[in-house]
């Protein structure tokens, strides 16, 4: 009898054992690890304020005709600008220096436009990344025939591709008198696309 009671004391601390173990295993295969989230990076903000420097290249298309109808050419023009915009919350005011190359062929043996220089005065709405303004001032071309400055205005639109740069357009008209001595008033329309680096 008391080797009956030995051996089913035995088996039942064995099956204690095993039944902990069992138990162990399980709670161990059955731990499930907490996935872990990685947030997406934060888009950089464009900041919305025009005030600063800047400076930058343009390239577009120069067509020159005479009052009297005789003389009329377009090219090619490209150049560059520098300026300094300040921005009053809404109103920016700015002012700017600019300079085209080009080679226009008046025709009739009047001689050629070579190059255009401007000092200008620009007012504009602050929409936040885009910039509207309207532009005036002086223009300087350069002929074959002798130098002419006359008025121009416009109108242009620059908008914020980052902080730092920008991209725009712009349409000037212009006004030259009596070319030269020739007697020839010239009437010259410029479209451009704008690039710009902002400090």
């Amino acid at each position: 009898m008391k080797r009956t009671t030995t051996i089913a004391s035995i088996a039942l601390i064995a099956s204690s054992v095993f039944a902990g173990a069992a138990a162990a295993g399980s709670l161990e295969d059955t731990t499930v690890e907490a996935p872990v989230f990685t947030p997406a990076p934060t888009p950089v903000a464009v900041d919305g304020d025009w005030t600063g420097f800047y400076t930058g290249l343009q390239v577009g298309q120069t067509d020159v005709d005479s009052d009297s109808g005789n003389l009329d050419g377009d090219d090619t023009s490209y150049g560059f600008h520098a300026g300094y915009d300040y921005d009053f919350g809404k109103f920016v005011l700015g002012g700017e220096l600019d300079y085209d190359k080009t080679d226009i062929d008046l025709g009739n043996g009047a001689g050629d436009v070579d190059s255009v220089a401007r000092a200008k005065v620009k007012a504009g709405y602050d929409f936040g990344k885009t910039l509207v303004y309207a532009t005036a001032g002086a223009a300087r071309a350069d002929t074959s025939v002798g130098d002419e400055t006359g008025p121009f205005a416009g109108l242009g639109v620059t908008y914020k591709v980052t902080d730092r740069y920008t991209v725009g357009g712009e349409v000037l008209q212009h006004k030259f008198d009596d070319v030269g001595g020739t007697g020839e008033d010239l009437d010259a329309t410029t479209i451009s696309l704008r690039g710009s680096m902002r400090f």
